[in-house]
């Protein structure tokens, strides 16, 4: 309706409301109470509904995206240990094979003299130096056998 006739049945309605017996008037007046309740009663579910339902879709879109992003974590996640897992092994090889060098080197070391000493190195009794072995005081240097720079040949000479 437009403004013009809206105004003209409302005052229309005033008018039959006035002059209207009592009677009818209590029934207007509970009439009106009842449509004033459910026209406010269906604006707020209205409201609420509209309400709940952006509410919803809101979380509906946030759980998308945390399940994406929660997957996209979890690739991530699965790379790093992979990395991390290869290099452990690439440690773990090179800690095998020189844990395999020093083996043989220390199963070889009775065959060479290598730095690693092994249980036929170990001297006896009979590599003891007795007191024959021990050097006298006329066996000693004395500052007079020390080489000076005269001593020392070049390579003309």
């Amino acid at each position: 309706m437009s403004k013009p006739v809206k105004k003209a049945v409302g005052k229309m309605a005033k008018k039959a409301y006035d002059h209207a017996p009592e009677p009818v008037k209590e029934k207007v007046k509970d009439t009106l109470k009842e449509k004033a309740k459910e026209t406010f009663v269906n604006g707020v579910e209205d409201g609420i509904q509209s309400k709940a339902n952006e509410a919803s879709e809101k979380l509906e879109k946030a759980k998308e995206k945390n399940a994406d992003n929660v997957h996209t974590k979890a690739e991530e996640a699965k790379e790093k240990v992979q990395d991390v897992l290869l290099s452990v092994r690439e440690k773990l090889g090179n800690a095998k094979e020189a844990g395999e060098e020093f083996q043989k080197k220390v199963s070889s070391s009775n065959d060479k003299q290598t730095k690693i000493k092994g249980v036929g190195n170990i001297k006896g009794a009979s590599d003891i130096k007795s007191s024959f072995n021990i050097k006298s005081s006329t066996e000693i240097k004395s500052s007079e056998n020390i080489k000076s720079s005269k001593d020392i040949k070049t390579i003309c000479s």
